[in-house]
């Protein structure tokens, strides 16, 4: 009765081990966790220090041209901000596109520190001529800061897919850089009759001799 017993339990534990949840034959499948990012969070060499920065870098110029085309009525400063939002909304795509095909998680959208600083510098420049002197500072400033970032990993990170980003994203920010070099922020101004939504204004009815404006 004993023996019984054992052989028994021994073929329940067996039938246990040979069904899934679903109450079917076989073994249970496992999905692998996303993996995390690799290596050392305060170098830019590896997954774990470039891509938060490589994100942040993107966010500082989307956030910061966003600002621009609030602030300024400098011609080529809008003109400006719109490419680099444009610009960098693609960077950002093809980060988080290399970042899921090494099964990493995506790119964090949030400013580090330092770029958050650097918005906060901007948007305390006010409006008009100040605020175009310093938006093209801070953009020579930013794009030199990324080009280093991108070509140092490009040549030597630690991960293929973030590797191709990184090349791709180089020529891009130095066309960028060159750009706010040259851009000029003593350009041509928009009309007074043109707001900063681009939109002309309506027009009114001209004055009247005799009649009070």
């Amino acid at each position: 009765m004993r023996a019984f017993a054992l052989f028994l339990a021994a073929g329940v534990s067996l039938s246990a081990c040979t069904m899934n949840n679903e109450g079917d034959m076989g073994p249970v499948p496992r999905v692998a966790p996303p993996a995390a990012m690799t290596g050392d969070p305060s170098s830019p060499m590896t997954a774990a220090g470039y891509v938060p920065m490589a994100a942040s870098s993107d966010q500082l110029e989307i956030q910061s041209s966003q600002l621009a085309l609030q602030a300024s009525t400098n011609q080529a400063v809008r003109s400006f901000a719109n490419m680099m939002i444009a610009h960098h909304q693609s960077t950002s795509a093809a980060l988080a596109s290399a970042a899921a095909s090494a099964g990493l998680p995506p790119p964090p959208m949030a400013l580090l520190p330092m770029h958050q600083q650097m918005l906060d510098q901007l948007r305390s420049a006010g409006t008009g001529q100040a605020f175009d002197n310093a938006y093209k500072a801070m953009q020579i400033q930013s794009h030199q800061a990324a080009l280093q970032l991108h070509q140092g990993y490009a040549s030597g990170g630690d991960v293929p897919a973030l590797r191709q980003a990184a090349a791709s994203a180089v020529p891009i920010v130095q066309q960028h850089l060159t750009a706010a070099q040259n851009l000029n922020v003593m350009g041509a101004m928009m009309s007074p009759g043109m707001p900063m939504n681009g939109q002309p204004a309506p027009a009114t009815a001209p004055v009247r001799s005799g009649e009070r404006g």
